[in-house]
């Protein structure tokens, strides 16, 4: 049982000052448990006023009697460490935070008002400790052994003061292979509705340790079997039951939940993880028909559309919102060697990113494995990075955009003597329609040439030809589409 040496000198200079002190919370559980600790908490009988005697170089800025005390430590998790005076239960009107803060004479009593009898675990040690002494009176190392999250006391009264912790249950399940006590699971289900009082950012932070765990699949399981995921994203619970067609063993919210599985199985990011379970969301919306033959067209675009408004609602940041969204909407991709052409993929890598064309993969392999496919990454697929690979390489390295053009927008000013406006960006989204199909025309002298044709026409008639360009490449990738699915019999 390895405590860091600050840990030690902070008890140590407490209990120096004539103040119990102790280890609390999850360090201890996980130094029980074998596992690093994150962060470290220690509980003192010392008010916040005397900690700021003993430590000087300390904050104060709360309303929880906890004070952040500064080291000199070059670990980061150990610059700052936070001590809490022992607390006493109090009500919790917003079913978050209490009311007031009371004090407690002892660290039983600041136990007694813990989460989770896992969590409710004390250690003393510290310099002047004879031996460590662990306090436990609620049976948390037995619990630890039993593999077991239960509350601590009265289950419906832990939830009502705090609500946040009917999701904290289930996330500590997933993240320590742990079941949840039977009285408290129904405690979970009776109370899941309180999580409507907890702030959205807040949900989000514990959904998104769910997700980043390797049982993240069961996570959703559990969440659904509480009623949490009702409240939280009800939009996966509209899959379930949703039979599919004859590409797919299973019904759309199993198959999600297969395709999550199979991202946290291979340790894929968090970004590929979510796509996983949202890229198919859309499908009850557009279904067709019942049986083999039922078809879900466009379930792309409404599944990219949902995803987006549940991201919104959990307050995900716009950055990795719009990465989800576009893997969400760009999963059905359909690719075949001897189709396929340069110009459509990379047309593709200017929809998703470069950055992003690997987790696209990756969501592919999830969704054929959550399909009940046999194999994730087939001759197809791995040719289409290596396709990827090829294009990127022959662009040494760049995105396809209208940056890879070998002219700009000042260019075509200065050459056509016209002002800044709408005609620049006509003109050059026409060329780079024109280098996407064929890159060998990306040349300075050839873009300025065209673009001194192209000036001939009109503000209107040039919007016409870019759009034109763009409908023909749709009509392409259309015709591509239709050819791969003919071939391979996908409707």
């Amino acid at each position: 049982m390895k405590i860091p040496q600050e840990i030690l000198e902070v008890i140590t200079q407490l209990t120096e000052n004539n103040f119990e002190a102790y280890l609390v919370g999850g360090c201890v559980r996980d130094l029980l448990l074998g596992r690093a600790p994150k962060d470290w908490d220690i509980a003192t009988k010392a008010k916040p006023e005397e900690i700021q005697v003993i430590f000087p170089q300390s904050v104060y800025e709360n309303q929880f009697g906890t004070v952040s005390v500064k080291t000199a430590s070059e670990n980061p998790s150990l610059k700052i460490i936070e001590i809490t005076t022992f607390r006493q239960d109090v009500k919790y009107s917003d079913k978050r935070h209490p009311d007031a803060i009371k004090f407690a004479q002892t660290i039983e009593e600041d136990l007694s008002r813990r989460d989770f009898t896992i969590n409710a675990i004390a250690l003393q040690a510290g310099k002047l400790a004879p031996s460590v002494k662990l306090i436990d009176p609620f049976g948390g190392q037995v619990d630890l052994k039993k593999k077991l999250i239960r509350t601590v006391g009265d289950s419906e009264q832990r939830f009502e003061e705090d609500a946040l912790r009917l999701m904290r249950a289930i996330r500590l399940a997933c993240e320590l292979d742990f079941q949840i006590e039977d009285n408290t699971f129904k405690a979970i289900r009776h109370k899941a509705a309180l999580i409507r009082f907890i702030a959205k950012e807040r949900i989000r932070d514990e959904f998104i340790k769910i997700i980043d765990t390797p049982r993240a699949q069961n996570g959703i399981v559990l969440l659904q079997e509480t009623t949490l995921l009702h409240e939280i994203i009800p939009e996966l619970e509209q899959g379930i039951g949703v039979t599919q067609n004859k590409h797919h063993r299973y019904t759309v919210y199993e198959h999600l939940l297969r395709s999550l599985d199979y991202a946290a199985s291979k340790d894929y990011n968090r970004s590929v993880r979510l796509a996983a379970l949202f890229h198919d969301i859309g499908k009850p919306k557009v279904k067709e028909g019942e049986g083999l033959n039922s078809t879900f067209y466009n379930h792309e675009i409404v599944s990219a559309k949902m995803t987006a408004k549940i991201l919104s609602r959990l307050k995900f940041s716009k950055e990795e919102s719009e990465k989800i969204i576009k893997l969400v909407r760009y999963h059905g991709f359909v690719y075949d060697p001897e189709i396929t052409t340069d110009a459509s993929v990379r047309r593709l890598l200017i929809k998703v990113g470069k950055d992003n064309i690997r987790d696209l993969a990756q969501l592919r392999e999830a969704d054929r494995i959550g399909s009940g496919c046999p194999k994730a990454l087939p001759f197809r697929l791995r040719h289409f990075l290596f396709r990827v690979e090829k294009i990127l390489k022959e662009s040494s390295g760049e995105q396809p955009s209208l940056k890879m053009l070998k002219i700009n927008g000042h260019d075509i000013m200065e050459t056509l003597k016209i002002p800044s406006g709408p005609k620049i960006g006509a003109l050059l989204s026409i060329l780079l329609e024109e280098v996407l199909d064929d890159p060998k025309k990306n040349t300075q002298d050839y873009l300025l040439k065209r673009a001194q044709e192209l000036n001939k026409l009109s503000e209107l008639e040039l919007k016409k030809k870019e759009k034109l360009a763009q409908a023909k490449y749709k009509n392409l990738l259309a015709e591509e589409e239709t050819k791969i699915k003919q071939k391979y019999r996908v409707d």
